[in-house]
């Protein structure tokens, strides 16, 4: 995966007006509430490891995620974030160490835990509301249509997942999650397919969640700006080990064109893209040049 560079482009008028409708229509749906008092889990890693026969993928981590924080992990590809999601999903188990949810050990999957993934994974025969409302009882299908409502998919209930959008699709699988009220909603880069217009509404709507429900949120992404524009502090993994640990001390909701909003992605962005400093040969030792006699010519 490449990391690109933060640069300033100019964005035509008339998506910028498309973008502000549809951010005011999710505001009509969803109204502005205050900062949940956090209901989230506290979730600890202490020495955690993860090996896959010889190769080992996670090493000796510390961590710790406060109750209600919202943490973004970046890093290359296959430096170890999604088995690390796996992992305090319970969907894998450690090779050594502890992970640790408001002090107890993660021993498989856990009920106050979701996880929404890269693609939707909707079932194609049942119709929207019915996905949401997959394994809850009957009397709270009720519970699924409000917070249909809440992700602007209120008008939507009875429409099959062919007929959404990527963006819509995605709505309706953080739905299904927020349906069951986790306190904990771990991310795997779900607006990764997505074009830039729809995951800047999808952030919104995310962050707005977030501050409306107060669960702790763990997001792993490729994308660096996506980090610093939801997280509280963004973790970058190298080699299956933590070697940043970055606050953003912004205010919400978050400008990307800030100046510090870009220093803090252009330093989190150097210190994944840097390369190791490849020893050169002195200027002493490659001079004087060979003499023309010497030289040996290609033509």
């Amino acid at each position: 995966m490449t990391f690109a560079t933060p640069t300033h482009t100019s964005v035509r008028p008339e998506l910028v007006e498309g973008l502000t409708n549809t951010s005011a229509r999710l505001r009509q749906a969803q109204p502005e509430r205050g900062v949940a008092a956090p209901s989230g889990v506290r979730l600890q890693l202490k020495q955690l490891s993860k090996r896959y026969g010889a190769r080992e993928v996670l090493r000796n981590n510390q961590l710790t995620i406060e109750p209600g924080e919202f943490v973004a992990i970046v890093g290359r590809s296959g430096c170890g974030k999604s088995t690390l999601l796996r992992l305090v999903a319970g969907l894998e188990q450690a090779s050594g160490g502890e992970l640790l949810l408001d002090g107890a050990p993660v021993n498989g999957l856990h009920e106050d835990t979701r996880i929404m993934f890269q693609d939707a994974r909707l079932l194609p025969w049942k119709r929207v509301l019915d996905n949401v409302s997959l394994g809850l009882p009957k009397t709270r299908k009720k519970d699924a249509e409000a917070v249909l409502g809440q992700v602007g998919l209120g008008d939507r209930l009875a429409d099959w997942p062919s007929k959404l959008s990527g963006g819509q699709r995605q709505r309706v699988s953080l739905a299904r999650a927020l349906v069951h009220r986790p306190q904990l909603l771990l991310l795997d880069e779900p607006l990764g397919a997505l074009d830039a217009l729809t995951r800047i509404e999808m952030h919104e709507l995310i962050e707005g969640l977030w501050k409306r429900h107060g669960f702790t949120a763990l997001l792993v992404t490729h994308d660096v700006q996506e980090a610093v524009a939801l997280a509280d502090r963004v973790i970058l993994i190298e080699d299956g080990a933590i070697a940043l640990d970055e606050r953003v001390p912004l205010a919400r909701p978050r400008s990307r064109g800030d100046a510090t909003f870009a220093a803090i992605e252009k330093r989190i962005l150097d210190r994944v893209l840097q390369i190791p400093e490849v020893e050169r040969p002195s200027i002493d030792a490659v001079w004087p040049p060979a003499a023309a006699h010497a030289l040996r010519w290609a033509i």
